[in-house]
């Protein structure tokens, strides 16, 4: 049993590549929902999207966002009509999150996302991470921003003092996911406000001291593979490299993997963990992602 812990861009990049060499009944991903909220009357989990849509074949690989085949006729007329959208959410899109909206009044987020990746023939498991309606808000030089609108509005300019969220309960199947995995990777996904979310909740960082744990370097060189990790990472204190991630992760890590041009630090790492290897994680095609994966998944 293979449990990965998802943001919504750098991790799908690598479960495509997992995808092909697991058996989709071994997979289990446990998913960020720190920035889960309403856009346009409809009920927005991105990432949550995301992996489903990576999982099934139909994700927009382009932007990592929405649906590869998906049309804009009503985004567009809303334009029209003076009403701007503060995400560009597609038809189909839209179809998914409208239905997500009304099974949240009846049903958990959890039971939710399990009636819809059934309904797209996913068999894998998809978790998560919390119930709760998460609150994360972004403290920078021109004030308190909602995650939104600092990613979109103001196109992660502004400078970064702290990000700031609370702990959420996990929810069920959880902290059971990770204990009985074989193998938990931490995808490539921004340490802090993708994965540390899910690190923070009660039991997470207990049951990944049970199981093997593998992570993948979101950051090459000093600089995030893609958004604003880098300014975060900055804001809590952290180094924004390679080893800086691996701060967050080494009471609990027990391989971690960083790019090539990041060989100089391999021998400082082994001094924090016990198995540090050096391969392309710089992911431009298929044939990458699975080689990748294959590597994580050939434990020594």
């Amino acid at each position: 049993m293979i449990t990965v812990l998802s943001g919504g861009t750098g991790t799908p990049k690598l479960l495509q590549g997992i995808k092909e060499i697991v058996k989709p009944e071994d997979l289990t991903v446990i998913v960020n929902t720190l920035e889960n909220n309403y856009f346009s009357g409809v009920y927005v989990s991105a990432d949550i999207d995301t992996v489903m849509y990576t999982l099934c074949n139909l994700i927009n690989d382009e932007l990592w966002y929405g649906r590869k085949d998906d049309t804009f006729y009503t985004h567009d007329t809303l334009e029209k009509l003076g009403y701007h959208e503060k995400l560009r959410i597609g038809d189909k899109d839209r179809a998914l999150k409208i239905q997500k909206t009304e099974l949240i009044k009846k049903y958990t987020l959890q039971e939710a996302v399990q009636i819809q990746k059934n309904a797209l023939g996913i068999k894998s498991n998809i978790l998560p991470m919390s119930n709760e309606q998460p609150t994360v808000k972004i403290d920078t030089n021109e004030g308190l921003m909602s995650f939104h609108d600092f990613l979109i509005t103001h196109q992660s300019k502004p400078e970064v003092k702290d990000v700031i969220y609370k702990e959420v309960e996990p929810t069920d199947g959880v902290i059971e996911a990770i204990e009985e995995s074989d193998h938990v990777i931490i995808g490539p996904s921004n340490p802090i406000t993708s994965i540390n979310p899910i690190l923070i909740m009660p039991g997470v960082k207990s049951a990944l001291k049970k199981t093997y744990v593998t992570s993948v370097s979101p950051i090459i060189g000093d600089s995030a593979v893609s958004g604003p990790a880098s300014k975060f990472m900055k804001a809590k204190g952290y180094d924004v490299d390679c080893m800086g991630v691996c701060s967050i992760y080494k009471d609990f890590l027990n391989h971690y993997i960083i790019n090539t041009t990041d060989y100089k630090y391999k021998n400082i790492i082994e001094k924090m963990i016990s198995k540090v290897s050096v391969e392309n994680i710089i992911l431009k095609n298929m044939e990458d992602k699975i080689q990748l994966a294959e590597k994580i998944l050939r434990i020594d």
